[in-house]
């Protein structure tokens, strides 16, 4: 069966770029000051709390997973309540990339894995706005594996340290994000194949993208009236079905210029349209610039 978000997550490309042990303990607080880059923690042991934006806090306790695909702003604190007032804690580097919070005597009451993410993807503007605001995983099985393989690679010290974790938490990256347990409040790719009526168009549309779709037929297949279909699509995805349907199509369109060699004639014909001229068209009106151009501009950008 076809999978619109593991289709999303392997042209996303994540990847960990940063990573950081952080323990903790007592009463503490800490914004993030490095707002504009993607932020993802795991908590190894113990527990404590994130807001995002000024948001009501998130408690995360042992073997949760939370992703921030996007650039927002957010604080951290402990499970200890923070008295009204108390100055921002300053965490100290402890060495070989770990770092203290909090109270400094005593044995920490949290330990968590923090960093940066990174997206390989030109279109991960576009990709990143089709994923849940917030990813907050829990009680995965999978998740919990690996969690447990990264514990252990902090704790054992072994020799190629800091390659192993990088591959392990892209991983917990891509399991995080396909990760579909629960429907998050916010629009979104998640949120939509949630709903079983319209988890059916959307797999659709993924696994025939050439096909000339209308809303009238999309509604047919989630077996709703057209009107009920456009609202409840909208409202859940976060774009009308036909420009859901549109940026998919791009989307596939520029990793195809990327990575292949295909005609633009062919590209057009599998992204459903029915001339290389018409394509171009389209393409210029949504990226920017001709099919043509974009190909020899990433190939000379490739490294």
């Amino acid at each position: 069966m076809i999978d619109p978000l593991a289709d999303v997550v392997t042209l996303l490309q994540p990847s960990a770029r940063h990573s950081k042990l952080v323990v903790g303990a007592g009463a503490w607080h800490i914004r993030r000051s490095d707002a504009g880059q993607p932020l993802y923690c795991v908590v190894l042991a113990g527990a404590c709390r994130i807001a995002i934006d000024g948001s009501e806090a998130i408690e995360l306790c042992s073997g949760d997973f939370i992703l921030v695909p996007d650039a927002y702003g957010g604080a951290m604190s402990s499970a200890v309540p923070v008295p009204p007032g108390a100055p921002e804690a300053m965490p100290v580097a402890l060495g070989a990339g770990e770092f203290r919070i909090g109270d400094s005597s005593g044995p920490p009451d949290v330990s968590m894995l923090a960093g940066h993410c990174s997206f390989g993807s030109p279109d991960a503007d576009l990709l990143v706005s089709l994923l849940p605001r917030v990813v907050h995983v829990r009680g995965e099985p999978q998740l919990a594996t690996l969690v447990q393989l990264i514990r252990n690679e902090f704790q054992d010290r072994r020799a190629g340290r800091e390659v192993i974790l990088a591959h392990l938490v892209e991983v917990l990256l891509i399991e995080a994000l396909r990760s579909t347990a629960g429907a998050p409040a916010c629009p979104g790719l998640v949120r939509g194949l949630a709903d079983e009526r319209l988890a059916v168009t959307l797999r659709r549309m993924h696994e025939s993208p050439a096909k000339a779709w209308t809303v009238a037929e999309l509604s047919k297949e989630a077996a709703l009236s057209r009107s009920v279909f456009f609202e409840r699509f909208s409202r859940a995805v976060g774009l009308a079905p036909m420009a859901y349907l549109l940026n998919w199509r791009m989307a596939l369109a520029k990793n195809m210029l990327r990575r292949t060699n295909r005609s633009i004639a062919e590209i057009a014909e599998r992204v459903g349209y029915g001339s290389a001229s018409a394509f171009s068209v389209a393409f210029a009106r949504h990226v920017g610039l001709p099919p043509a151009r974009y190909a020899r501009e990433q190939t000379r950008a490739a490294p």
